[in-house]
């Protein structure tokens, strides 16, 4: 699983950090850390947290898609 948190966007809610703390920590008020691939056992908490992220600022697996995407040969 592959997560990415769009840093311009989040305003601190901490949201994430309660619903998935072993992602997400906040490092003091604003500024949120995280686990860019977390395990796949924690999936479910972390869609939660993306999910429960007011801003929408959290993505997860999207950037798969688009990885495959540009490893594809001109056509």
């Amino acid at each position: 699983m592959r997560v990415v948190v769009d840093l311009s966007r989040c305003e601190g809610y901490a949201q994430c950090a309660f619903l998935a703390p072993d992602a997400f920590r906040m490092h003091g008020e604003e500024a949120l850390m995280y686990d860019p691939n977390p395990d796949d056992a924690r999936r479910k908490q972390v869609l939660r947290a993306a999910a429960a992220c007011p801003v929408q600022a959290i993505l997860v697996d999207q950037l798969e898609g688009r990885d495959v995407s540009a490893e594809e040969p001109p056509s």
